[in-house]
Formats: C-alpha cells, structure tokens, sequence
C-alpha cells in the first residue's frame, strides 16, 4: 500500500534550507551589532500606553544610559520598546530596534535608527545577550520573562560571565519575587545565592549606578 506522506512530512524537506537563514540572520546581527559598541538591552510590554509612570520610566533610563555612552538595544516595537528608543533618541544616543517578524506584524516604532529584522526568535536572543553590558527589565507579558529567565539561566549555569540585570518596579515584580523566594527556593530548586543574580530597582538613576558600579568593580 502507498504510504501517505502528510503535509508536516513535507515541511521538513524546507528544513536544509532554513539553515541557511539561520546563518544569514546570525551574519547580519554580528556584523551590525559588532559596531555599536557597549550597550544596554532594555525589555518591556509592547502594550504600556505612554502617560504611563512605566513608559515614562522606561524613557528616562534609557535617556540617562545614553548620555552615559550606551547604545541601547530594545525590540523595536511599541510601548516600552518604544519609551526607550524615544529616550536613547533625546539623548543623542544610538537607538537600535531588533525586530521580529510575527503574524501579527509587528512594526519598529520610529524611535529607532539602526534596525535589524528576525525571523527567527532564538537568533534575536543571541544577539541581545552578546552585545549587552546590561539587562533592564521593566512590566511586561511573556517576551519579557522569557528574556529575563533566559538572561538569569545562562549566568546561573556559567554559560555567560555575570554582567547586571536590573529588574525596574519594585510593586510589579513582588509577587514573583515572592514566589521564587517562598515556594521555588523552599523546594530548593534554586540557591539563595540565584537571587543575587539580579537586583530589583525603582529609579533611573539607581539603575544607571549598579551598572556603572558594577563594571567599576570589575577593573
């Protein structure tokens, strides 16, 4: 009988050839982001409406990590993304965008002036941990997060040298700072010293001293 070869089983066919999108994806990134010089990747919600204390926030550490000399780093789009682009832009900073293609399109906020296009999310990843100095969290949804653990997971496990994570509104994050304390550090899957890793803060200017200061520790 004639096997049946399902469309899935077809899509795997295109798969020698993606590889070679991967590649191109890596080579553009490495080959823009290698000129930016030290910079800050900054994360947040794309849905933060700005008149909001975050967005405002959000714009006012980037503008002081600019004028500091950070190129800053967001993921292109709307919101948060946006409020630190806007603010790396008044300070006269580099203000760069990688985006990524999604269904729902998302578009770079015009706040950026270097932009680079994804497709693939795992490669954009890579890109915004190689060429950060520093991680600032502020509010966000599931991109967020998943930036942030995947930031405190290769620090924990060495395969990344220790550099700051800043998570920005103390009122935010408290309920999972809680729970990783009460219930996942009681169960001890992690360590007290995993909470070290990163370091919880309410004002700009707070953030741009444990970055200076961390990197001053380090000379």
């Amino acid at each position: 009988m004639r096997k049946r070869v399902s469309k899935k089983e077809d899509f795997t066919k295109e798969d020698p050839w993606r590889i070679f999108r991967i590649v191109s994806e890596f080579v553009e990134g490495f080959e823009v982001l290698s000129k930016v010089g030290k910079a800050v990747s900054i994360f947040g919600s794309a849905r933060t409406l700005p008149g909001d204390k975050y967005y405002k926030l959000a714009e006012e550490i980037a503008f002081r990590l600019a004028k500091s000399g950070y190129a800053i780093i967001t993921g292109s789009g709307a919101g948060l993304m946006e409020a630190a682009n806007k603010g790396a832009r008044r300070a006269k900073g580099l203000s760069v965008g990688l985006n990524i293609t999604i269904p729902s399109e998302q578009k770079a906020n015009i706040y950026v002036d270097t932009l680079i296009d994804f497709h693939y999310f795992f490669v954009r990843k890579v890109m915004f941990v190689k060429y950060a100095k520093a991680f600032v969290i502020l509010p966000g949804g599931f991109g967020t997060l998943d930036e942030l653990f995947e930031a405190l997971t290769l620090i924990q496990t060495d395969r990344i040298g220790e550099f700051p994570v800043a998570l920005v509104g103390r009122e935010y994050w408290k309920g999972m700072l809680d729970w990783l304390q009460n219930t996942v550090g009681q169960r001890k899957n992690i360590s007290p010293e995993d909470l070290k890793i990163f370091k919880v803060i309410d004002s700009p200017a707070e953030v741009e001293k444990y970055i200076k200061d961390f990197y001053k520790k380090k000379k």
